[in-house]
């Protein structure tokens, strides 16, 4: 992307953005990669970016643990990998194996993710995870950073000798400190280590009785360090012995280094990408810091932000625990250049520098602090003029310099140029100053730029209604308080409150008027229009509030009713076929009870003498069948035609017996008795036998039945 002029990434603050971004990260080339970040023109760069850092920061908010983390800068060590008879450390060779381990780690969680994260798992697409490489360091060298004995079979041997000798000589040196101790010729510390061997510490006038070499004595001279004679020839031997142990130690090395070299290629590329990984997740990090998400991309310019802040602005109101004020705004191609007026420290140079910035981050890949259905497209070139532009070096004052890069936009500026221009035509003659600023509007629009312009000048306020593609937005102002809102309106221009704030400033009156009558009289007039007509949109803007709060408060209420209808016909249900229930558990209790008695019946019918008995008992047996069939009859009627209500029966409610599930109208309570009126006959049942119910379909919505 082409950004004009040079210092355009620092007017937006863009550069504080890449600060934050370079902090996130772990490795070097990380750091390099968002220090120099790269603003894409391409969509599919841009968009395969911004999938990958939305589907990290997924990864992160989830809790899952993405296994990236190798953090070592080893580009030194594997440039020497492609340098014949290199040689590299114990050390050295130990971060090749954790690289290629942190690559096999990757690729395994990449797999049991099942294809979740696409554009992540893309990374590695063409990356092959070779095994040779951790068996081959693994083979000589343990987790430590220790060549193992089994690295050679001259090492094993060596090592095995070196440790005869060592022992044999620790033995034969405590069985020395022991008579020097007897004889009282040792000193307090008793013994030290002189160039790596081994010594007694003698006290100074017994240095001549004592036999061996003299290594050396304390700052006081009261103690000489002898190596007893008696192991002179065991410690050359160990020493000895360790020359040829490094010996060994480095040919291994010099082996090893030569035989990773063949997988140079691989373990570049492990590198590159846990690179990328770790630039991707600071990324993703600084997304869930700014509460940022993924827009939706269009390759044609224009942008639609909804809900957006500025991302340094959130951040410092979020630590101070203050609000802030979101951002709403559409720039396409019928709403190229939007004019936004309004009194200074309202927030529109805020404003503009949000809409830059955030196009910056979303082109570089990076997730924006906007609603996720906020749309942005791309732009070729940006261009910026924000801040004072004055040139010691090319004697250029404030204004020259202002039109020197107003020559510029005008040069080059296309349809698919985003630009930023803060109070135009300011700095010089106000009439001559709003005359050019007016022409170099119409200029840019006939150019189909796209653009912000922020500016005082009357005459460019009023340019939406004449020039094509030119609409005006406010920073809304409180009279009242004397403060500004901070929220940005679009549709209308903005009154500077000129006079409206200098008499909350203490200016005298006499001087206020005095600058009304010298204000031309249609200039006045305008900005109080535009005043008035401002202050009524806030006005309204409250009242859209108030209106928006009272229909959520609505919703809420409408969802918690709903919530406890479904509550009411749900515990219905749940009576309901709990009498079913136990209408069914009653009817297979007498079913089994009724098999019972008739085997009884057969058993008797074989022994009895009087037949006549047995019949009777049968008899009366089926009546009582027929009476329960009966009922269950009863029952299906009932629920065909009612439904159980919840409450307790009262006079004049339709009721249903629990067991005949007869139904009728309860006509009288006498303390725990009901008298039920079923047809025309009347019924006394218990109360705690009857359940309230309502003809289906007939409810009036008051909890009663229809009469």
């Amino acid at each position: 992307m082409l950004l004009y002029p040079s210092n355009a990434e620092e007017a937006l603050e863009f550069n504080k953005v890449k600060q934050l971004l370079v902090g996130k990260c772990r490795t070097d080339i990380a750091r390099e990669k968002a220090a120099s970040i790269r603003i894409h023109t391409n969509k599919d760069h841009m968009q395969r970016e911004l999938e990958q850092t939305h589907e990290f920061k997924m990864v992160l908010q989830s809790g899952d643990q993405f296994p990236n983390d190798f953090t070592r800068n080893i580009t030194r060590e594997i440039k020497l990998l492609g340098i014949a008879g290199s040689v590299l450390s114990a050390d050295q060779l130990l971060d090749m194996m954790k690289l290629s381990l942190n690559m096999r780690d990757i690729l395994v969680w990449f797999k049991k993710q099942n294809d979740l994260f696409p554009h992540l798992q893309g990374i590695c697409n063409k990356i092959v995870y070779e095994k040779a490489i951790v068996e081959l360091i693994s083979s000589v060298i343990d987790d430590t950073g220790t060549i193992k004995d089994t690295a050679s079979k001259d090492l094993m041997a060596i090592r095995t000798e070196l440790g005869r000798a060592r022992h044999a000589c620790r033995r034969i040196f405590e069985n020395v400190l022991k008579k020097l101790g007897k004889a009282g010729y040792l000193a307090d510390i008793g013994e030290s280590f002189f160039n790596g061997r081994r010594t007694a510490a003698v006290l100074a006038e017994y240095k001549r009785i004592v036999k061996g070499i003299h290594h050396g004595e304390s700052d006081t001279q009261k103690t000489v360090f002898i190596e007893p004679e008696e192991t002179i020839d065991l410690n050359n031997e160990i020493f000895s012995l360790e020359r040829e142990e490094q010996r060994e130690i480095h040919r291994i090395l010099v082996q090893t280094t030569a035989s990773l070299s063949a997988y140079q290629h691989h373990l570049d590329g492990y590198y590159y990408i846990s690179g990328i990984f770790d630039f991707i997740r600071a990324k993703g990090l600084l997304a869930i810091d700014m509460d940022a998400n993924m827009p939706a991309i269009s390759p044609h310019p224009g942008t639609q932000l909804i809900k957006a802040y500025h991302p340094l602005l959130y951040l410092k109101n979020k630590s101070l625990q203050k609000p802030i004020v979101p951002l709403n705004l559409l720039l396409d191609r019928a709403n190229r250049i939007l004019i936004i007026s309004g009194p200074n420290a309202g927030g529109k140079t805020v404003s503009m520098k949000t809409v830059g910035l955030l196009q910056l981050m979303a082109q570089a890949g990076m997730l924006i602090p906007a609603a996720p259905n906020s749309e942005v497209g791309i732009f070729k070139q940006i261009m910026v003029q924000i801040g004072d532009t004055q040139s010691i070096e090319h004697e250029l004052s404030t204004y020259s310099a202002h039109l020197r890069d107003m020559k510029y936009f005008m040069d080059f500026a296309n349809g698919k140029t985003l630009f930023f221009i803060d109070e135009l035509g300011s700095g010089s003659d106000p009439n001559l100053g709003g005359a050019f600023a007016e022409a170099i509007v119409e200029d840019l629009a006939a150019k189909h730029a796209l653009g912000i312009i922020t500016t005082h000048y009357l005459n460019l306020k009023v340019m939406a209604g004449k020039v094509r593609g030119i609409f005006n937005g406010a920073m809304a102002f409180d009279e009242d308080k004397l403060e500004p809102l901070y929220q940005l309106t679009v549709g209308k221009p903005g009154s500077s409150y000129t006079f409206a704030i200098a008499q909350r400033s203490g200016l005298p009156n006499k001087v206020i008027e005095r600058a009304k009558e010298l204000t031309q009289r249609e200039h006045f007039k305008l900005d109080k229009m535009l005043l008035q007509t401002e202050q009524q949109s806030v006005r309204l803007s409250d009242k859209e509030k108030e209106l928006d709060r009272l229909l959520k408060e609505n919703e809420r209420l409408k969802k918690q009713f709903e919530e406890l209808t479904d509550k009411e016909k749900l515990r219905q249900q749940r009576t309901t076929l709990q009498l079913q229930n136990k209408i069914k558990k009653e009817e297979l209790d007498y079913l089994r009870d009724t098999e019972r008695k008739f085997k009884q019946i057969i058993h008797d019918w074989k022994k009895a003498e009087n037949k006549q008995e047995v019949i009777k008992t049968a008899e009366n047996l089926l009546f009582k069948r027929k009476q329960i069939d009966q009922n269950v009859a009863a029952a299906k009627k009932a629920d065909k035609l009612y439904e159980t209500s919840a409450g307790i029966p009262k006079v004049g409610d339709l009721v249903r017996h629990k067991s005949n599930h007869q139904v009728g109208t309860l006509t009288e309570l006498k303390d725990k008795k009901a008298v039920v009126k079923i047809g025309n006959l009347p019924f006394t049942f218990n109360l705690d036998d009857l359940v309230l119910v309502h003809i289906k379909n007939a409810n009036d919505g008051k909890g009663k039945q229809k009469k």
